[in-house]
């Protein structure tokens, strides 16, 4: 199989690039900087590569001259906005295989890709092979590229090593789950279990039992001996997920097996001694909770030898696309779909939107239009209607607001300039932020 390297700032077209020639077969390996590509090529061999001519900071031509002192023979193929002949010429003269302008059709690229390798010393034309088999995917935790989502692998790189209790803060639907699993496979308990379980689903008067277990007979219903989460979770990983749901009886109990370590069955005498690293997550302020008596200090203390702020989609500025188009592929992997991505309406409309429902809004939205798509690609009428209405919604609140300007500088003020946290105060995207700047001569 040929390996392409693919070098493309634009990352909503670098990923559908990407996709539709992984679709013909070929082994892509798609970067967004000359940064990231030199490190590419320095770990992995390459057939090709495919390098855009305007990148951030470096000039493509520029970046196609070093690698060629360094990979005489691998072939060059520049693809540029900017079709003047002259740019042409000298992108040829400079060890170039061809050129390809923007916009170019699907077909284009398949042929200027055969005709290079054809003629890159290669005795015959390779033809891929067209994978078959999708790759089953495995880890659902996704490294982000904005300064929210690094500290986050930073502080995941930092704590899993260790059998700190970690507690992770955030909204709901931001993938706290993720994050604690994450943890565990990074963890040096990664081969046993992670048991996770959700606070909010459990009766208070079922807590004890489906922590700790129970004997049969030891109560009405209690008709076999059962496993509880903590004997489950032994040597291994247990996350509880909403915490602060626990009643307060529940939380005595949990305290206690958490400074003990041991946990007794209900209806049973004997302690059961158990080694495990506890996770916790929450989408309130614990510490509120604590001050109006809802939630124990000491256990609070206990749970939060950590805390990782699990950021919301809005905070996580640039990210979208890559969450989109992880997303896509996890729906097409599971409904048997070959969406090569999305179209430009709909990445339009994804960025102004507010995305309420976080990750796990977009991870829904998009394995639904997935599902109803017919093409190649997503296109505005397999969106769901509220995803036009809650943005409309957005937009009309906004505009009759009769001090706006005053609004926007007090929200600017608030936050100290941060425009990320003012436009997350404001319930506006960071887009229409700067639209709203420019229109008001806030600079």
């Amino acid at each position: 199989m040929i390996k392409i390297l693919l070098i493309e700032d634009d990352m909503a077209f670098c990923k559908m690039l990407e996709k539709f020639l992984t679709r013909k077969g070929y082994a892509v390996t798609a970067t967004f900087s000359a940064e990231e590509a030199k490190n590419s090529i320095k770990s992995e061999k390459f057939d090709l590569i495919i390098t855009d001519l305007r990148l951030p900071n470096y000039d493509g031509i520029a970046l196609m001259s070093e690698l060629k002192i360094t990979f005489p023979n691998i072939p060059v193929i520049l693809m540029t906005g900017y079709s003047d002949v002259n740019t042409a010429v000298k992108a040829i003269k400079n060890g170039a295989s061809d050129y390809i302008s923007k916009p170019f059709n699907p077909e284009e690229v398949l042929l200027v890709i055969e005709n290079v390798i054809e003629k890159s010393n290669q005795s015959t034309v390779v033809t891929p092979t067209v994978l078959k088999v999708k790759p089953e995917i495995k880890n659902d935790f996704v490294l982000g590229i904005s300064n929210a989502s690094k500290k986050l692998a930073e502080y995941i790189q930092l704590v899993s090593p260790t059998d700190m209790s970690v507690l992770i803060v955030g909204e709901s639907g931001t993938g706290k789950e993720v994050i604690a699993k994450s943890i565990h496979e990074k963890s040096n308990r990664k081969n046993n279990n992670f048991i996770a379980v959700d606070c909010g689903a459990i009766p208070k008067e079922l807590a004890a039992s489906e922590f700790f277990g129970h004997l049969k007979g030891s109560f009405t219903g209690a008709i076999n001996d059962k496993i509880g989460y903590f004997e489950a979770a032994n040597m291994g990983t247990i996350f509880l997920d909403e915490i602060g749901n626990l009643s307060y009886e529940n939380q005595i109990q949990l305290l206690r097996a958490l400074q003990e370590r041991k946990i007794k069955p209900v209806g049973s005498n004997k302690e059961i001694e158990v080694d495990i690293r506890i996770i916790t997550a929450t989408n309130e302020d614990l510490r509120e909770a604590v001050k109006n008596g809802n939630f124990r200090e000491d256990l609070y203390h206990r749970i939060n030898e950590f805390s990782i702020q699990s950021p919301s989609l809005t905070e996580r500025d640039g990210d979208l696309m890559v969450f989109a188009d992880f997303f896509l592929e996890k729906a097409n992997h599971q409904l048997n779909k070959n969406i090569i991505g999305f179209s430009k309406e709909v990445l339009s409309i994804f960025e102004n939107y507010n995305w309420p429902g976080n990750l796990r809004e977009l991870q829904n939205i998009i394995k639904r239009a997935t599902l109803l798509s017919k093409g190649d690609f997503i296109e505005k009428n397999v969106l769901p209607p509220e995803i036009f209405q809650i943005a409309n919604n957005h937009q009309d609140d906004f505009s009759l607001s009769e001090n706006e300007k005053d609004t926007i500088i007090n929200a600017l003020t608030k936050t100290k300039n941060n425009k990320s946290e003012a436009a997350k105060l404001l319930k506006i995207n960071r887009k229409t932020l700067y639209n709203k700047l420019s229109l008001y001569n806030l600079n």
